[in-house]
């Protein structure tokens, strides 16, 4: 479980593409050691199990169901993701809980500035998750906890504040990119138990 509260980023440092998945490691300042094995950390909005730590690499299994569901089928060497080490019991909750279990691919439609943050306009890839988006509720773009301020037919909203954009990779964004999308867990529960 995770927040969407990013603090740290990584830089992928080698990738090995198997028939039906990807090993990947990840240069990083974030600390780990060895006791950390098997923990999760959220990789672009992704829950990934560390496999394997060395000084400032950590290592990733990335699975066939993950690489059809997120951007990770496309992922490039020295591209920065956003990471976050899961939650203690206790921790304080800044943003909204999130599991890692990305949902869809939202692809970038337009960026506008206002003063210094970003207004952004999406399209999610598949429209079936389009019912589970309500304005003002919370979304995890990129494992970045935010808010959709708008629906837009197919389209939503969501605003950047300057302190995010300086703190995640969010500021590498550009038309025609593909970001990781997990909505909101109450909007998924509550729509299938009332359904």
């Amino acid at each position: 479980m995770f927040n969407g509260i990013i603090f740290n980023t990584g830089k992928i440092e080698s990738i090995k593409k198997e028939k039906n998945s990807f090993l990947i490691n990840v240069q990083t300042n974030l600390r780990f050691s060895n006791k950390d094995l098997g923990m999760s950390v959220s990789c672009n909005g992704v829950c990934l199990t560390i496999t394997k730590i060395k000084k400032n690499l950590i290592s990733f299994y990335i699975s066939e169901e993950t690489l059809r569901r997120s951007t990770f089928r496309s992922i490039k060497k020295n591209q920065i993701i956003n990471l976050e080490k899961s939650l203690s019991y206790g921790q304080k909750i800044s943003g909204h809980f999130t599991q890692g279990h990305v949902d869809t691919v939202a692809v970038i439609k337009k960026i506008i500035f206002v003063d210094k943050a970003w207004l952004v306009k999406c399209k999610i890839r598949d429209t079936k998750f389009n019912k589970f988006m309500v304005e003002k509720a919370s979304i995890t773009i990129n494992g970045v906890s935010l808010t959709i301020s708008k629906i837009l037919n197919n389209l939503f909203e969501i605003n950047i504040i300057p302190h995010t954009l300086k703190l995640t990779n969010l500021k590498n964004l550009k038309i025609n990119d593909e970001v990781n999308v997990e909505l909101d867990i109450f909007s998924k529960y509550i729509y299938k138990f009332s359904n």
